[in-house]
């Protein structure tokens, strides 16, 4: 499977070595928005051996069109920003080329445009791409469904310099119909993510928490994705809808 990736700031570049260490993905190519780094091999840049072509390109000298012709693509792999989209988006459907977004916020208007894209292709969108946080929020579903009247709170801590409360956080309390208002952040300094879930029932409690350790982990969820959307027909797809089948296999096991 071949692969392009969006974005190269901390978490792309992690993203990167992830995806050249790959068995089953081949990294074609970076864009990023400056030219800086421009045309650098990127396993030669991040000191991975690979023999992948990986290089790098500036979204502001190249069209997407034009880099697919070059080197074509089955997936594209978005870490960048909310503008990415509307970069590689159109492209992609036409070329029906399978979109990972891991980009944590989008608006309303961009969601709907993504979902546009996905009546010609297949799309995949998660605010938090890495596998532990998608199982915590489908375990935290179960024990609602089990126990309604259960009490929830969030608390999510990052690095110092974070801003707003963490989208994951929000994907959360929106899943669980909680307030956004009533998650607890936590700043200081290089935490990269932690998510903990309190449950609180009479006589006990169940913590439920996540912590990213290192920001590969975001690259082993997108090469979960990208293998487990392999083959699927066009439409919007999400964490939840990629993992409840392995659930159902354990359930019937």
């Amino acid at each position: 499977m071949k692969a392009g990736l969006i974005g190269f700031g901390k978490t792309g570049k992690a993203v990167a070595s992830t995806l050249l260490r790959s068995k089953d993905i081949v990294l074609e190519w970076v864009v990023r928005k400056t030219d800086k780094l421009e045309f650098r091999s990127v396993p030669e840049f991040l000191g991975e051996e690979s023999d992948e072509p990986g290089l790098i390109y500036s979204g502001a000298h190249i069209s997407i069109g034009e880099l697919v012709d070059l080197h074509p693509v089955d997936v594209i792999i978005d870490f960048s920003s909310e503008s990415g989209v509307s970069y590689y988006g159109e492209e992609a459907a036409i070329r029906n080329i399978t979109i990972i977004s891991a980009v944590s916020h989008y608006s309303e208007e961009t969601i709907l445009t993504l979902k546009k894209l996905a009546e010609r292709t297949t799309v995949f969108w998660s605010p938090n791409i890495t596998l532990g946080i998608n199982y915590l929020m489908i375990a935290a579903k179960t024990l609602k469904k089990i126990v309604p009247s259960i009490d929830f709170e969030i608390v999510e801590e990052h690095f110092r310099d974070k801003p707003g409360v963490s989208g994951t956080a929000k994907v959360i309390a929106r899943n669980l119909d909680l307030d956004p208002g009533s998650i607890k952040s936590v700043r200081a300094g290089g935490i990269i993510g932690r998510h903990e879930l309190i449950c609180g029932f009479p006589f006990q409690t169940v913590r439920l928490v996540h912590e990213s350790i290192t920001r590969e982990a975001f690259g082993n969820g997108a090469i979960f994705a990208a293998r487990n959307l392999f083959g699927k027909k066009a439409g919007f797809y999400t964490f939840e809808e990629l993992l409840m089948p392995y659930f159902n296999e354990v359930q019937s096991a």
